[in-house]
C-alpha cells in the first residue's frame, strides 16, 4: 500500500438472524405496558440482533413514546416483561425490582423426578472460575441466592415446577436446578453436557441442528416467566400479571408424557 491509495473493503451485507416479529400484550394503561415475550425474541440489540428485538418492535408500535424496559429476560425465555411509558414510571418500577418487592414466578420443565420435599434451594452463587465468562456456579464464597420450588405436575422422567426467585442472581434458576440434579430441559449452558451445546450452537451460526435438538430435547430452554406481581407506579394498585405457558412448552410437556395442564394453582 502506498501513500494516497484508497483501499476499498468489500464484505457481505449483514444478515440478521430470524426471530419472532410480534409479542402479546398482558396489560396496558397510561403508565405501563406489560408484554408476553415470545421465545427466541431478544430484548436488547446486540452484535447479532438489531431490528429483530423487542426494543425495536416497540419503537415501531409506539414511535412517539416508546416504552422503557424495567427488567429483562433471556432471549430463549418467554413470558411476562414489564415496561414503563414515562421516565417517572420507569424509576418507580425499577425501584421495586431493585428492592426485590416484585413477586415473580417461573414455570420450568426439568429433568428427573423432583422430590416434593424440595421446597427451597438456598446456596450461594458467583462467577465461574473457569470456562466461559458468562457462566455462573454454586460456590461457598458467592452471593446469597435463594429459590423457592413447587412441583406442579409430573411426567415419567420429567417434572413441571414453579420457581420463585427470592434473589436476583444471573442465571439463578438455571444454576440452582442444575445444582440439585434437575437441569432445565434444553439448557445449553447448565445441562448434562455443560456449555458444550452452547458452543456448538454458536459455532453453527445460532442454528439448532437435528442432532443437537435430539441431545437437548427441545430447541430452547424450557423456562417461562409465568406470573409477576407489581405495584402500579401511579395508583398503588397491586397488579397480578400472568402469561400462559406457550404452545411450544405445552407440546414438549405432552411429548414427554405429561398429564393435561389446567390452570396452575395460585402461589402460596
Amino acid at each position: 500500500m502506498r501513500y494516497g491509495e484508497t483501499v476499498i473493503i468489500v464484505r457481505p451485507s449483514f444478515e440478521e438472524p430470524e426471530a419472532p416479529r410480534s409479542y402479546g400484550v398482558v396489560h396496558e394503561d397510561e403508565a405501563i405496558l406489560v408484554v408476553d415475550k415470545p421465545p427466541g425474541l431478544p430484548v436488547h440489540p446486540s452484535a447479532s440482533y438489531h431490528k429483530n428485538t423487542l426494543t425495536w418492535l416497540m419503537r415501531e408500535r409506539y414511535p412517539e413514546r416508546t416504552p422503557h424496559l424495567c427488567h429483562r429476560l433471556d432471549r430463549e425465555t418467554s413470558g411476562v416483561l414489564v415496561c414503563a411509558k414515562t421516565l417517572e414510571d420507569e424509576r418507580a418500577l425499577k425501584g421495586q425490582f431493585e428492592r426485590r418487592t416484585v413477586d415473580k414466578e417461573y414455570l420450568a420443565i426439568v429433568v428427573g423426578a423432583v422430590q416434593d420435599t424440595l421446597e427451597v434451594i438456598d446456596v450461594p452463587m458467583g462467577r465461574a472460575r473457569e470456562g466461559l465468562h458468562l457462566l455462573m456456579e454454586v460456590r461457598p464464597d458467592g452471593s446469597p441466592s435463594r429459590t423457592e420450588v413447587r412441583v406442579v405436575a409430573r411426567a415419567p422422567a420429567h417434572t413441571l415446577v414453579a420457581l420463585r426467585p427470592r434473589t436476583g442472581r444471573q442465571h439463578q434458576l438455571r444454576v440452582h436446578m442444575a445444582s440439585v440434579g434437575h437441569p432445565i430441559v434444553a439448557d445449553k449452558l447448565y445441562g448434562p453436557e455443560g456449555p458444550a451445546p452452547f458452543l456448538e450452537y454458536v459455532d453453527g451460526g445460532g442454528v439448532v441442528t437435528e442432532e443437537l435438538r435430539a441431545r437437548l430435547g427441545h430447541d430452547r430452554q424450557a423456562l417461562h416467566a409465568h406470573r409477576l406481581r407489581v405495584t402500579h407506579p401511579r395508583t398503588g394498585e397491586d397488579l397480578a400479571l400472568r402469561a400462559p405457558l406457550p404452545e411450544d412448552l405445552r407440546d414438549l410437556w405432552r411429548a414427554l408424557g405429561g398429564p393435561p395442564l389446567g390452570p396452575p394453582p395460585e402461589p402460596r
